[in-house]
């Protein structure tokens, strides 16, 4: 019974050691286990992220295009005459497709490779190299494509913007020429400057002896150049035949109202898409953007209210525009309390531009695109340099906030940007219209005019008597 006893307790003593072996040679696997776990979680978060902020800037991307057409087309199609309304419509759908297949080829990494400090190189060439990988340079959390064709709704539109300035005259065989030329030589040099990696007035991540400007979703890039380029278009061109005079008011304000509401919700992708991310910045600029076109809205009604004797449906629609315009460059920079007196400040200044100063100047232009886009642009641009504040977005740090984070050379930094804009847009685009205009004759003839610009054109009429 001993032995029994003892053969028992030496099975059971060689059970534990084996036990208590197999758990030691397994216990230095449970770290790396562990681990595998964690970076496994952190992927999935990684990979959660990337899905939302996707998600959200390719819907911001197609509300952007949803700003051209049918937004910008109903919008301008409305203010013209009926005669004119299909000649809008072509010239929207050109720049669309235009635009696009330049930005494919060259456009993008004119814009957006390394260069220099104000064009940049041929590495994205027929988008070599833009994939499903992110560019962390620019959208750390979103794949390259979805950067490159958010960037390329703001292409499409630019030029699109220029064409209600020069409405009702301008040859489309002309156009079709001048455009393709005016994006290459302003649009794509000027997106690097403000916003390529190295360009010269970008505030982020631009040369050391560089500018550091502000602007959040494009008021330089898109409103100031197009608004000035779009100035220098008509006065180049002249008046249209007959003008000023009663047979100009716009033929349907209803067209045009839906317009600017698809552009007021347009809106809210080009500024709030440009957080790049579906978090609290873009929830800032989202509600900023607002603000500023409620207020512009007020104040364009109440000064026609007070000055006119009426408030009018086109004043609330331009007042509209006015303050989305404005509030473009600062969205993700300021409060809603910011944006909301950006408003105000533009509903009134623009109205003034689009009336006084006009009428005082003289010059014709159709759709009043400098006084809401060109002097809202750089109204808006100075503003950022007022109210941009790194309580909104802690980008700015302790350097680049505005006045009202006690630092009033940021002011300086965007005048010098609205300077250099306008600088490059007059000369590039007054010489361009020269050369075109000699080489293709611009302006329509006073009985193309008369005819009307879709018949002249596209031989085809908007409007058929019953």
């Amino acid at each position: 019974m001993i032995s029994n006893h003892l053969r028992k307790l030496v099975l059971l003593v060689c059970g534990i050691i084996f036990v208590a072996g197999s758990a030691l040679a397994q216990a230095p696997q449970a770290a790396p286990d562990l681990a595998a776990q964690v970076m496994a979680l952190q992927q999935k978060v990684a990979d959660a992220q990337m899905a939302g902020d996707n998600a959200w800037v390719l819907t911001s991307a197609a509300f952007v295009l949803m700003m051209t057409a049918p937004g910008l087309m109903l919008f301008y199609g409305g203010l013209v005459r009926s005669k004119n309304v299909l000649s809008i419509f072509v010239q929207c759908f050109y720049l669309m497709a235009l635009v696009s297949i330049l930005w494919l080829l060259f456009g993008y990494s004119l814009a957006f490779s390394k260069g220099n400090a104000f064009i940049g190189g041929f590495e994205y060439a027929m988008l070599h190299g833009v994939g499903g990988a992110p560019n962390t340079t620019y959208a750390p959390t979103l794949p390259h494509q979805t950067w490159m064709v958010f960037q390329l709704m703001f292409a499409i539109i630019t030029p699109g913007l220029m064409i209600g300035s020069f409405a009702e005259r301008f040859r489309f065989r002309a156009l079709a020429v001048f455009m393709l030329l005016w994006v290459t030589i302003v649009y794509f040099p000027l997106a690097h400057m403000v916003w390529g990696e190295g360009g010269f007035l970008n505030a982020f991540i631009g040369p050391e002896n560089g500018v550091k400007a502000l602007d959040f979703a494009g008021g330089t890039v898109v409103h100031i150049s197009s608004g000035v380029s779009a100035l220098v278009c008509a006065i180049y061109l002249g008046k249209r035949t007959g003008y000023p005079g009663p047979q100009f008011l716009p033929h349907n304000l209803v067209l045009s109202a839906i317009g600017a509401g698809l552009l007021w919700m347009g809106w809210f992708g080009f500024n709030a898409g440009s957080a790049l991310n579906s978090g609290a910045l873009a929830s800032a600029a989202f509600v900023s953007t607002h603000m500023s076109a409620a207020g512009a809205t007020m104040a364009w009604l109440l000064a026609e209210w007070i000055f006119r004797g009426k408030p009018s449906l086109l004043g609330g629609i331009s007042g509209a525009v006015a303050g989305l315009v404005a509030v473009t460059p600062a969205a993700g920079f300021v409060t809603p309390t910011s944006g909301l007196l950006i408003g105000l400040i533009a509903g009134v200044f623009c109205w003034f531009a689009c009336t006084k100063i006009k009428s005082t100047f003289k010059y014709d232009d159709s759709l009043d695109v400098f006084g809401v886009h060109g002097l809202g642009g750089m109204l808006g641009a100075i503003l950022t340099g007022v109210f941009a504040t790194k309580n909104v977005n802690g980008a700015l740090g302790d350097t680049l906030g505005g006045l009202v984070d006690g630092n009033p050379h940021q002011i300086l930094n965007q005048l010098i940007a609205v300077g250099i804009t306008i600088a490059l847009s007059v000369v590039a685009t007054g010489t361009l219209i020269f050369v075109v205009d000699k080489a293709l004759g611009a302006k329509a003839a006073p009985e193309e005019q008369e005819v009307g610009m879709d018949i002249a054109d596209s031989g085809e009429s908007a409007y058929h008597p019953a």
